[in-house]
Parts: structure tokens; C-alpha cells; sequence
């Protein structure tokens, strides 16, 4: 299990757009990604590919999140991932 965490840099947080663009972003994996805000127990973890677990994860701005994949590329797609999470989606 490949696992990475990311700071949210967006201004107000995973909201609507940045939450979209996310989903998206996982939608085009193949791999299953779960996401979770840090010191969470791994069983908690939400379905990185629903936007409703997106929004009710209710991670703002600064918030320290968890990424968890597992398969070939897993590595490579949780980095690919973090980048989105870390980038401030709203300035853009």
C-alpha cells in the first residue's frame, strides 16, 4: 500500500471546484484512492473518487490529508495527486 500526504493549498479549502477537479483527477486512475485527514485510523478512509467524500471530509486550507492507492503506478499516481491537493486551485 503506497500512501502520501498533502497540505490543502486552495484559499477555502477542498469546496466544490477544487473537490471536482480532484475527483476528476482520480476518476482517470486505475487504481482505487482513498483519502483520509491525518491521525485518522486507515479504516476511516473515505473514497477519493466520490465528491460527496470529498466534501463532507471537510479538510480547509492547511489541513495535513492522507492518500493511500495500492497496484502498479500507485506510487506515481498518489504524487500526481498531491500536486493537485497542494496547488491553489482557487487562484487559478
Amino acid at each position: 500500500m503506497s500512501e502520501r500526504t498533502a497540505v490543502i493549498a486552495s484559499r477555502v479549502g477542498l469546496h466544490a471546484r477544487p473537490a471536482g477537479i480532484f475527483v476528476a483527477a482520480v476518476g482517470e486512475l486505475p487504481l482505487e484512492v482513498t483519502i483520509a485527514m491525518a491521525g485518522e485510523p486507515a479504516d476511516d478512509a473515505m473514497d477519493a473518487s466520490s465528491i460527496l467524500s470529498i466534501m463532507s471530509l471537510g479538510a480547509s486550507n492547511g489541513d495535513t490529508v492522507v492518500l493511500r492507492a495500492e497496484g502498479e503506478g500507485a506510487d506515481e499516481a498518489l504524487e500526481s495527486l498531491v500536486k493537485i491537493l497542494e496547488t491553489d486551485l482557487d487562484a487559478e
